[in-house]
């Protein structure tokens, strides 16, 4: 969702916030500011603010040049309360510039607060809940900066990551979250806040990811944290492993593009490790033989592409270990009332580790004691500081709103969790599980064959760019993929894309297939493959165009397909993780033919924080 940027230190702010900001457009967008504070002025809180892209606010601010001082904070909105325009844009001001405020979270009760405080005489300049902080942290401000914060914050619902200044406390720079991400770092430069690594990664790679209502101070000397008694505390820091460079392009003409190229290294590094004299080594989740011999089903939680990642588990695990698995949407999970019995193991699956929903999703589970288990790709992330037990990705940074290499390394993580926890509870036999390690360990140089396919897919992503209607089908593992091939095609191109359980077609579904329509077959499962086919030729029938993904050596596709694409064979598990490539590579050249911009998607962020 939003980002925020804070800095103080002796160079000049303004430009650092931009910078920071401009590593941080990936969250989504479509206004921004920043405001410095200048203890040579008057008024030293001075803010600056656009609608639209942040080039913008840079020509405002001649790249920052314009803008004096060396304290201060920016803000990339994504508008929920509020129409995106220069009135609601961050940061939000309070007692004639006395306090600033830029905040990524939504105030759930801020209709009440700002009742009261129209009450106490403050005007309203904008429609955002924002407002009411910078107004309440006015109202509380009596020379103890985080007193104010404290009190502030007791009288919010909802959640928030804040970064905020102070007209009387010039070189200081506050933050404060509960629920929304914030990290702190320091370096020769300064000191920074950010709502992620990216914005300051140019700086340092050591970073501390404040816990729930915890307070960070940045001042001349570094950081100073605080818990909401305002009493000091300690925080641990982390070290980033991966550099600027892998947070940017590197020549590519779009991060998506580059993900997608990055998914062997990302499928290598994170199935690699664990792999040790042909057998797998999980031995950093800490699950012991006994408690995954405990599991009587599993309960898995996600949003987006990450529950696309759960529903194929859900094959793989009742395949390969037995268990009964349930997903749900994070969003709808706590809200049921679901049936936990006991046994039951929570699996959460997050790339960033602060996905709003998932996060709840993961609470509500323990508070039920369960016994979680996180797959995340973020180290020292929320759901990864709070899950029982974590299984980390290794795939990098990923800046393109459209997931790709985290998606597959997920997926690899659900692989090697399904075989271990087979080869424990003894319903996987020996051979089948080296058998199945030795084709995971050549799914990342199969990836790579399917990328030699690139210009294939850009041929046919042009000859079918101006589709209305996609439908994406598939049986088994197969219906699995194609949810995550739709979306794909949705979320970046804007078409109208919708994937159904190819057994579903004749229970209404089939009345939407006309001439023109694209239907994209997925066909992997070799015991599902007669039954595909049928469903193929119903499509054909009534005038699709039929496009189809099957494996090397079934040409007799041909037969039914308009176009064929065919990825390595492997076993049949492990299909989803080559089927995704080709479909991944139609959605982004079908979005470049239509001049759609591919990493910065129309109303969607890269990391939802909020409900």
């Amino acid at each position: 969702m939003c980002g925020i940027v804070g800095y103080t230190g002796t160079t000049k702010a303004a430009r650092i916030l931009l910078d920071g900001l401009e590593r941080l457009e990936y969250r989504g967008y479509d206004s921004a500011g920043i405001c410095v504070s200048d203890g040579n002025r008057e008024h030293p809180l001075q803010a600056w603010k656009v609608k639209g892209r942040l080039q913008a606010l840079r020509d405002a601010t001649g790249n920052g040049e314009q803008v004096p001082g060396f304290s201060g904070i920016g803000h990339t909105r994504w508008a929920t309360h509020g129409e995106p325009n220069t009135e609601n844009a961050h940061p939000h001001l309070s007692g004639g510039g006395k306090v600033a405020v830029v905040h990524n979270g939504i105030i759930e009760n801020y209709q009440e607060l700002r009742q009261k405080l129209e009450g106490k005489g403050y005007v309203f300049q904008s429609e955002t809940d924002t407002e009411t902080i910078a107004h309440l942290l006015n109202e509380y401000d009596k020379g103890d900066p985080i007193d104010a914060i404290v009190r502030t914050v007791m009288h919010l619902r909802g959640s928030f990551a804040l970064g905020i200044l102070f007209e009387d406390r010039p070189g200081e720079v506050y933050g404060v979250r509960r629920d929304s991400p914030l990290i702190a770092a320091v370096s020769d430069e300064g000191a920074f806040i950010a709502s992620d690594v990216p914005a300051i990664l140019p700086y340092t790679r050591k970073v501390t990811y404040l816990d729930n209502m915890e307070i960070v101070c940045l001042h001349k000397d570094g950081l100073t944290f605080y818990n909401m008694d305002g009493e000091p505390i300690e925080k641990e820091f982390t070290t980033v492993s991966w550099d600027v460079e892998a947070a940017e392009k590197g020549g590519y003409a779009h991060f998506m593009l580059k993900e997608i190229h990055e998914q062997p290294k990302a499928l290598e590094d994170t199935i690699r490790p664990h792999i040790q004299d042909g057998k797998l080594v999980l031995s950093e989740l800490g699950m012991t033989d006994d408690e995954i011999r405990g599991i009587r089903r599993i309960q898995m939680a996600a949003c987006g592409s990450a529950w696309h990642v759960c529903m194929t588990a859900k094959y793989i695990f009742e395949r390969l270990a037995r268990i009964p698995v349930d997903v749900d949407l994070a969003s709808e999970f706590r809200y049921r009332d679901p049936v936990l019995e006991e046994g039951t193991l929570l699996m959460v699956v997050s790339q960033s580790g602060e996905t709003a929903d998932s996060l709840a999703a993961l609470r509500y589970g323990k508070a039920q004691g369960m016994l979680s288990l996180a797959i995340v790709n973020v180290v020292g992330s929320s759901i990864a500081r709070e899950a029982d037990r974590v299984f980390y990705t290794a795939a990098g940074p990923e800046i393109a709103v459209a997931t790709t290499k985290a998606y597959s390394a997920q997926l690899a993580a659900c692989y090697m969790l399904a075989m271990h926890f087979g080869l424990v509870r003894k319903v996987m036999a020996e051979e089948d599980y080296l058998r199945h390690i030795t084709a995971l360990s050549r799914l990342p140089e199969q990836i790579e064959q399917i990328l030699q396919q690139e210009a294939r897919m850009q041929w046919l992503a042009g000859k079918y760019a101006n589709t209305r209607d996609a439908f994406f089908i598939g049986r088994g593992l197969d219906y699995a993929s194609v949810l995550e091939g739709a979306l794909k095609l949705k979320e970046i191109s804007y078409i109208h894309a919708e994937a159904y359980a190819a057994g579903e077609l004749k229970h209404g579904t089939i009345s939407l297939i006309e001439k023109g329509s694209m239907v994209m077959s997925v066909a992997t499962q070799h015991d599902l493959l007669e039954k595909e086919i049928s469903n193929m030729v119903e499509v054909h029938a009534r005038g699709a165009t039929l496009l189809a993904v099957t494996y090397d050596g079934n040409y007799a596709m041909e037969d039914q397909a308009d176009f064929t694409i065919y990825i390595p064979k492997t076993e049949d598990v492990f299909y989803p993780s080559l089927v995704v490539v080709p479909l991944q590579l139609l959605a982004y050249y079908v979005s470049l033919a239509r001049g759609i911009d591919v990493d910065k998607p129309r109303n969607l962020a890269k990391s939802v924080t909020v409900e």
